[in-house]
């Protein structure tokens, strides 16, 4: 299948996931990517053996899903960026290529000759690309950033997502978190840049930073807070649904686990969930009689919630609640996400060969074509195409080998 991206040629020299993840996704819409990883170490990403207190490694196979989410569909070279005997490969690489991505930071761009002038010199119609921790621009355009610091911390998600008063900051709720997201961003910029080039002839620099991702994920309270002029209020949070809407908040079940009801019209969704739940009285109780009632008296309907809820379990809650029309879901875990039937029905788990020719999953990225899932192939292994990928730029093999001799070439 041939997706929207086929025959754009992104030459990428990156590592981690954030601009890794943006790769992922061009090569999931049918683009060319070659990434670039260091001669010697490969993608930093690589010498990751846990995360999050879990093991990341397959045992006994080369499945290694760090690398697989943001490197599927990639071909690899082992390149020495700062080894001059490096510089025509590299060059040939650029001419060749319509896309330009890396979140290398500036020192690290000028000493490695891939800055702005330097690329486009070589390849004027070049798409440019940066991902960033905070910007190209302020105090702060060297300095490195994970999305933990950037996105997580600085861009709002960390605090928003930290009740007042808590002993412990939230964590983000997955590696990669803000990474992922800001991925898929940069993709979309560089579809843009392409439609662009296409239909105008005028290329672009896109700048994409985990800081403005976060902001951006934020905004609804950001810009409250602009409006307000200062910090908003700071509001406790109602133990069982939220200060006007029972229907709208977490709720435990017998079982120990969660359903989230987001019934935003609490008047026009009462009388059919205390129906359905076999409590028909509380629509006649004069607490509840009417929406200007329910809200003015939310937290007590929410305790009686949460005491239905709680009578309980989870299964028996999805059989209830799937015949009302108000909107709910269940608390899932990660497991559960995989096994999502919707997901798996709009083709969001793809099926990837591994190394060793074993079929894998891996959560597809969501923008699909066409009615039609992505198609999926493996990231690759370490440097694993470089004599492919020196023998298409016209490299005979005593070239490849005085290449890798001198150390310019893995």
């Amino acid at each position: 299948m041939n997706g929207p991206l086929s025959g754009v040629r992104v030459l990428e020299v990156a590592q981690y996931t954030f601009v890794p993840a943006a790769g992922a996704v061009l090569a999931d819409w049918g683009a060319e990517v070659v990434k670039v990883e260091h001669a010697e170490r490969g993608d930093a990403q690589r010498g990751i053996v846990k995360l999050l207190g879990h093991d990341v490694y397959s045992q006994g196979s080369s499945f290694f899903p760090v690398m697989e989410g943001p490197n599927r569909g990639k071909r690899s070279i082992g390149l020495a960026l700062d080894n001059p005997a490096s510089r025509p490969v590299l060059t040939e690489l650029i001419r060749r290529s319509d896309v330009f991505l890396t979140n290398y930071l500036p020192g690290a761009r000028a000493k490695l000759g891939i800055e702005l002038d330097a690329v486009r010199a070589i390849n004027p119609d070049i798409v440019y690309v940066r991902g960033s921790g905070f910007g190209q621009r302020g105090p702060e355009a060297d300095k490195g950033g994970y999305d933990s610091t950037a996105f997580w911390a600085r861009g709002g998600s960390a605090a928003g997502a930290t009740a007042p008063g808590a002993e412990r900051l939230t964590r983000m709720p997955s590696g990669a978190y803000g990474d992922c997201t800001g991925g898929m961003t940069i993709a979309g910029g560089i579809a843009a840049a392409l439609y662009k080039r296409a239909t105008t002839g005028e290329t672009s620099v896109v700048d994409v930073s985990l800081l403005g991702v976060g902001a951006w994920t934020t905004q609804f309270t950001v810009n409250l807070a602009l409006m307000n002029g200062g910090p908003l209020p700071e509001n406790s949070r109602p133990k069982h649904g939220s200060a006007a809407n029972p229907l709208s908040g977490s709720y435990r079940t017998a079982d120990g686990r969660w359903l989230e009801l987001t019934m935003l019209q609490p008047g026009r969704y009462w009388p059919e969930f205390c129906a359905a739940v076999g409590r028909p009285d509380l629509v006649t109780d004069p607490r509840f009689a009417d929406t200007a009632a329910l809200m003015a008296n939310a937290a007590a309907a929410a305790e009686v919630v949460a005491q239905i809820l709680a009578a309980r379990p989870l299964a028996e809650w999805i059989d209830v609640l799937g015949k009302v029309a108000g909107q709910w879901a269940v608390v899932q875990n990660s497991w559960e996400v995989a096994q999502d039937e919707s997901l798996r029905a709009n083709g969001g788990i793809a099926t990837v060969v591994d190394a060793e020719g074993v079929p894998r999953e891996l959560v597809a990225s969501p923008v699909q074509f066409d009615q039609a899932p992505p198609e999926l192939t493996r990231a690759p292994q370490f440097a694993e195409h470089t004599d492919e990928v020196l023998r298409e730029l016209g490299l005979s093999d005593e070239e490849l080998i005085a290449l890798k001799i001198v150390g310019a070439a893995t």
